[in-house]
């Protein structure tokens, strides 16, 4: 049985050079990462970072939105 593993994408929504936001998704491919971001656009999206902290975030007043494949490092 082939276990289909997610990969985790990091999304940074920068509104100047001092003032971003990061999320983290779990999704297959970079393609559904970069789909997501298109489907998202001006719009309001919400989500919990991994500190707990709730936000609230119009897509359409980010500047740049990058997206990019994360791999955490496992803490020894």
């Amino acid at each position: 049985m082939e276990r289909n593993v997610m990969k985790e994408f990091k999304i940074t929504y920068f509104f100047d050079q001092e003032h971003y936001i990061r999320r983290f998704i779990h999704v297959d491919s970079f393609e559904q990462a970069k789909a997501l971001v298109q489907i998202e656009r001006d719009q309001y999206i919400s989500f919990i970072d991994s500190r707990g902290i709730y936000h609230e975030l119009h897509t359409g007043q980010a500047r740049v939105v990058q997206i990019s494949e994360y791999f955490r490092k496992k803490k020894c």
